[in-house]
């Protein structure tokens, strides 16, 4: 078959470790083949951004900006261990918190599910997607290890020079202390993006924090939602029978055991990472989800929403062949290509990555997977456990008969 053209090309941002490796077998075995693959490539690996100052990131958030997609693969965040083991400069901040507070968008997170894998919570029958503020809070605090006795002050110097200062807290010994911000502009654009997706996926729309405990930070998120609701998505909500509701986050978290799921769930910045994860794993595997943060001016960034499998990568340097699961990064590409087709009414690129992940999707559901759904599985048919490259050769003896049919 003749390769599909793209007019339009997709931001690519590779990453570290076995997702690397992942990232190159997707696109040689999958994408490669069938696609005349027209990319903006960023290298975000972790040697690139020490080499550029990270200034890589930030050209890579920008040309989202300016294309409208990317596609990301997984990255290291370092922590000391990694300092030392790269040589950095210095501790670079999060590849992901640095794209979306430019981008100032929504993180969606739902799993992928297939028949023979039952969730953990055995009441879930359709998927719960998390919709994740993408800006600020502790990933873009200020931090500070208190040495000893003294005292710690919130102070705020206004435009117009008039200053509010408050005690934090009279430290008798040492400690840590963290100050953390949001903005009414983001918290606006984190609303208006849930609702919107809430309308075009029709599902009802929850929103969680902790404003009896936080009454002026959460409290803000909390009526801001409200007001944006009250005013501007009330009378669609009720025009389609759709639902929104807020209510404080251990509640929440009772209410999503107790469902059925179909539902978004809306978190702030911290709480979605957390809960994501804790969805996802019991949907299955982490490795099971897809993730695409959408900003306000609809430009979308499809990802992986695993970390790089670092314990894998070491066994792969050993000569081995991992049984990692592809899928999650996988479906990164996939969404991120339906769109770009979407966007430029490239009908034929829409139409093949969704054969691909309809593929990959039957390829597990015939029992061929990888170890970490191997002990999950609950098919007629026996699991067979494999590597990522047999799995994905496997997904690419389906994908030729969807498309040949």
């Amino acid at each position: 078959m003749e390769k599909i053209k793209m007019s339009t090309p997709l931001v690519e941002m590779d990453g570290d470790e076995m997702t690397r490796i992942i990232w190159q077998q997707i696109k040689d075995e999958l994408l490669l083949p069938y696609i005349d693959l027209n990319t903006l490539y960023f290298d975000l690996g972790l040697p690139q951004r020490e080499q550029t100052a990270d200034q890589i990131t930030v050209d890579a958030a920008n040309a989202t900006r300016e294309y409208g997609v990317a596609v990301k693969c997984a990255t290291i965040t370092p922590n000391q261990q990694r300092v030392e083991e790269y040589k950095l400069t210095e501790m670079w901040k999060s590849p992901n918190g640095t794209i979306r507070a430019i981008l100032d968008g929504t993180v969606f997170r739902a799993p992928i599910m297939v028949k023979g894998i039952s969730p953990v919570v055995k009441t879930w029958k359709r998927p719960i997607t998390i919709a994740r503020h993408a800006y600020g809070d502790v990933y873009r605090a200020t931090e500070y290890r208190v040495p000893g006795p003294g005292v710690a002050e919130l102070v705020f110097t206004g435009a117009d020079g008039r200053d509010f200062r408050q005690t934090v807290y009279e430290f008798e010994c040492a400690g840590v202390l963290q100050g953390q911000y949001n903005k009414d502009s983001s918290i606006c654009s984190f609303a208006r993006s849930c609702f919107q997706y809430a309308l075009d996926t029709r599902q009802d729309l929850w929103f969680s924090t902790k404003d009896t405990i936080s009454k002026k930070y959460d409290h803000t998120f909390k009526d801001i939602f409200q007001d944006i609701y009250d005013k501007e998505y009330r009378q669609q909500f009720e025009q389609l029978g759709l639902t929104y509701f807020y209510t404080l986050i251990d509640d929440a978290v009772a209410r999503v055991i107790r469902s059925q799921g179909g539902f978004i769930w809306a978190c702030k910045n911290y709480d979605g990472d957390v809960m994501s994860d804790m969805v996802s794993t019991a949907f299955g595997s982490l490795a099971m989800m897809t993730s695409v943060l959408v900003s306000p001016d609809g430009k979308y960034e499809y990802e992986a929403a695993h970390g790089t499998v670092t314990r894998h990568y070491y066994r792969y340097l050993e000569g081995e062949n991992p049984s990692t699961n592809p899928m999650a990064t996988l479906f990164a590409w996939t969404g991120a290509l339906a769109k770009r087709g979407e966007l430029d009414g490239n009908g034929e690129l829409v139409d093949f990555a969704r054969k691909l992940e309809r593929a990959a999707i039957q390829t597990i559901e015939g029992g061929i997977m990888t170890k970490d759904l191997a002990g999950l599985w609950e098919g007629e048919t026996p699991a067979t456990a494999v590597d990522t490259g047999v799995f994905l050769q496997s997904v690419k003896l389906r994908l030729e008969q969807l498309l040949q049919a």
